[in-house]
């Protein structure tokens, strides 16, 4: 039997709670955590989120960007370490009219038994209708 390494717990843990529970992850996110975000076709998302607040606000614009739509599949987690996770995930939403996924990659680095900083990056050139 193999054992879980911490930091897939510590996400899986906060998986079910994003975008619309985030209130509840205060304990999984450091209080200084920060959310990248690079995306040159949405230029009104790009850049950097601070804090369970900063989080709420970018999934708050993401919302408006595609009706609360939003959800995500994770399809292959890589623990890197002790401090790195890489998840392929698989967003989903309806952009412009249309219901869309995206590959995506996403680096959370923990520390101390908290997420302090996470990359959110999409594979633009993915976006395909949602199967």
């Amino acid at each position: 039997m193999t054992t879980l390494h911490p930091n897939i717990s510590l996400l899986e843990r906060l998986s079910p709670l994003i975008p619309h529970d985030l209130a509840s992850a205060k304990g999984l996110l450091a209080d200084n955590f920060v959310w990248h975000y690079f995306n040159s076709t949405l230029p009104e998302l790009e850049g950097d989120y601070v804090g369970i607040e900063g989080l709420q606000t970018f999934f708050q614009k993401l919302g408006a960007l595609t009706e609360n739509t939003f959800t995500v599949k994770d399809k292959q987690v890589f623990p890197i370490g002790e401090e790195l996770v890489v998840v392929h995930a698989e967003p989903n939403m309806t952009f412009e009219g249309q219901a869309i996924a995206v590959d995506a990659a996403v680096v959370w680095r923990v520390v101390n038994n908290q997420i302090v900083e996470a990359w959110d990056i999409p594979a633009v050139n993915t976006i395909r209708p949602q199967s």
